[in-house]
């Protein structure tokens, strides 16, 4: 019985760890003034990812200075480094790649194109909560 409890502690845990860092992510990207920031929740949608965050940068220097933020919050505050980073540096596009955390910083012309929300719309759409 113990060890059963023990499970279901340890992915409690694992559930508010995985919130933690998405909220670091957000708070990073909030902290470099990233527009229109969504939190998409793909837990039961697919398995290689539980969490996007997706942002807007307003040209390449903020979209670089949102990735860059978002990194250096992520290392410091829950330990996370990058699995991958794509499209740093032509900066329409950028995808840092956290295992179960996706951060997806785009710029306004690429973030209307691809639209992630419209092509993962069964994904729940998490609210952000106040600082």
């Amino acid at each position: 019985m113990i060890s059963h409890c023990s499970t279901i502690l340890t992915g409690a845990l694992d559930i508010q760890a995985a919130a933690l860092t998405w909220l670091v992510a957000v708070r990073a990207a909030e902290s470099k003034k990233a527009t229109d920031i969504q939190v998409l929740d793909l837990r039961g949608v697919t398995s290689f990812a539980d969490f996007f965050v997706i942002a807007t940068g307003a040209n390449s220097r903020q979209v670089q200075a949102i990735s860059d933020e978002v990194g250096l919050q992520l290392k410091q505050q829950a330990g996370e480094l990058p699995v991958g980073v794509e499209g740093y540096n032509q900066a329409e596009w950028v995808l840092a790649d956290y295992g179960d955390l996706l951060v997806h910083i785009f710029s306004p012309k690429a973030r209307e194109y691809y639209s992630l929300e419209r092509l993962w719309r069964s994904a729940k759409t998490i609210e952000i909560p106040a600082e």
